[in-house]
């Protein structure tokens, strides 16, 4: 007998079987569809996990292989170590050119230890592409629209959150490495990680005159000692070594810089705003962003994604600047803003400065003030979602992230309390939660966040500016000549230019063009009952038109002489480029 032809018949065989069940199981007739989420996606992805740089870069490449015709993938530029920053571009790209259509911003991970904006960047993606031609909103929306989708714009940051021991909260910058405390020793290696587990945990030595003692309620959680007693245990903060014999444990982080104090908007030195780098946009990773958004004058809305708190937070990020928002840029705001209040339970809709804290250089102000896009930023994951309860005190929040880690995760977020003899502080006990836990979503509320925010998103990107020629006529006036009127309607709440847009003329204005006829004379109407208009003497067959408010309309109208196959055309920097024939 031929063994080696009888093993790989067996071996087809066995795949074959196996194949065969895996396509029975995953065939249409075995699924009950659940509202909302695609019954059979071409690109199957688990939202219940993070991905690393390598794997966004994957999914992305799928969704772009599985739908050639609604999705492209372009670097838009490199980060400080080298790495590409990717960008989705998805649309429906056969009807018009994208960059006629009103374009919408999406990014996550300015921060690298906030990663899950990533995550819900890629579902966006993900959910438009494999939604699109089944259903009849997200199909109107990618006709109309083009998003602008970079899961991570900090691919440093999030590569070494993932990749090396972290707490909770760093790295919160890139990688450029600095000297947080002045001794002349820049930090490379970033955290001790005593116990070598891949997360910096607390430090925790006995003493019977501390002040800590282990909560009566669950011994993981260390509590203060009553204020009539000694403890058990003092707090030696997380888990490192005193290198520099300064007191002070790895005090010397790599990137303590905040990405998000690097914008070109009311930008201040560090002394003034912690955090800040050198200048404005002197990190890679937010220039290559800025080239991006000034090269694409039709992203006319923006949502950055960040964690924690549970916030849907628009500018100004500082007091000075809260009288350049006009009030009926701030109508558009709240409109969104209230409905997200209800979209996302637990989140709350704020303003930057007001309800949280100052910025000064920021991405939500530099998106807005320097380009006139509407601009949310949500603050993802909130201790809310725990039990859907709201917390008085930082201290329920934190007794309740113990009750939820060992009754919905089964103690798999925590690292158990274990000896250590420490260098310098002889014996202690190591322990407390991972780094992937208290910022970022545990993976089973993963996807649902995810969604909710979303649709949050989409929300808004709808009612970015869509421009229709609601009305064209035509009149004869003798003598050779007609008027020729145009009604242009926008039909969603975004204007096509900002209060800020309007006062500093960051973009230029809106054009309505008529073409196929001798244009005598041009006019922007005002009152069309009682004929009060404002004639452009300039170029009359092109009429600049400095805005379209949201939800109204504006009427032109020229003097023609002859012309038989005449169009009108209408050219906005946000709002597209929409024509309509006679």
């Amino acid at each position: 007998m031929n063994y080696k032809k009888y093993i790989t018949l067996l071996f087809a065989g066995l795949v074959w079987l196996f194949a065969g069940h895996d396509a029975l199981a995953q065939s249409m007739e075995n699924f009950f569809k659940a509202a909302g989420t695609p019954v059979n996606p071409k690109v199957e992805i688990s939202w219940n996990r993070y991905y690393t740089n390598a794997g966004l870069e994957d999914i992305s490449r799928r969704l772009v292989d599985a739908y050639p015709d609604l999705a492209t993938l372009e670097s838009i530029g490199q980060s400080y170590e080298g790495r590409e920053i990717w960008l989705l571009t998805v649309t429906n790209h056969q009807n018009k050119p994208h960059r006629e259509k009103p374009g919408f911003w999406i990014d996550g991970n300015i921060h690298g230890n906030e990663i899950q904006g990533s995550e819900i960047a890629l579902y966006t993606a993900w959910y438009l592409l494999e939604n699109y031609g089944d259903n009849d909103f997200i199909t109107q929306l990618m006709d109309e629209k083009v998003f602008y989708i970079a899961p991570t714009i900090n691919p440093d940051g999030r590569e070494h959150y993932m990749m090396e021991p972290n707490t909770v909260n760093t790295p919160r910058s890139g990688t450029i490495p600095l000297d947080d405390d002045g001794d002349g020793e820049k930090a490379e290696d970033g955290f001790d990680d005593l116990n070598n587990d891949g997360h910096i945990t607390q430090m925790r030595r006995r003493n019977p005159y501390g002040r800590y003692i282990e909560c009566p309620e669950d011994p993981r959680r260390m509590i203060p000692a009553p204020p009539d007693q000694f403890g058990d245990f003092d707090l030696l903060g997380f888990e490192g070594i005193d290198r520099d014999g300064d007191g002070r444990v790895n005090e010397d982080g790599v990137g303590r810089y905040d990405p998000n104090r690097d914008w070109g908007w009311n930008w201040q030195p560090d002394h003034i705003q912690r955090g800040a780098y050198h200048y404005p946009f002197a990190l890679p990773e937010n220039r290559a962003v800025k080239d991006f958004v000034m090269a694409h004058p039709n992203i006319a809305g923006a949502q950055t994604y960040h964690n924690t708190g549970g916030m849907i937070l628009r500018g100004p990020g500082t007091a000075e600047d809260a009288s350049l928002y006009t009030r009926e840029d701030i109508r558009v705001y709240d409109a969104i803003g209230e409905l997200g209040d209800r979209m996302l339970p637990g989140y709350r809709y704020w303003t930057l400065f007001e309800d949280l804290y100052t910025v000064y250089g920021g991405q939500i102000d530099w998106f807005h003030f320097g380009r006139g896009i509407f601009t949310y930023t949500n603050e993802l994951f909130t201790s809310y979602k725990y039990f859907y309860e709201e917390y008085q005190t930082r201290d329920e929040g934190q007794k309740a992230s113990y009750v939820f880690d060992r009754h919905l995760l089964f103690e798999d977020a925590f690292v158990d309390w274990e000896p250590f003899d420490h260098p310098q502080f002889g014996e202690i006990e190591i322990g407390g939660f991972k780094k992937n836990f208290g910022r970022v979503h545990p993976g089973f509320m993963l996807e649902q966040d995810a969604h909710r925010n979303m649709a949050f998103t989409l929300y808004h990107a709808y009612h970015t500016p869509q421009l229709e020629v609601t009305e064209l006529t035509v009149k004869d006036l003798g003598r050779g000549l007609r008027e020729v009127v145009a009604v242009v309607t926008n039909t969603r709440m975004t204007p096509t230019h900002a209060g800020i847009d309007l006062q500093y003329n960051i973009n230029r204005p809106n054009y309505i063009s008529l073409e196929g006829a001798d244009v005598v004379s041009g006019m922007l109407v005002h009152n069309r009952d009682l004929n009060v208009v404002e004639e452009q003497k300039v170029n009359p067959e092109k009429l600049e038109i400095k805005n379209i408010p949201g939800m109204d309309s504006v009427t032109v109208k020229w003097i023609i002489d002859g012309g038989r196959r005449m169009s009108v055309t209408v050219d906005s920097p946000k709002g597209g480029v929409v024509r309509r024939e006679l």
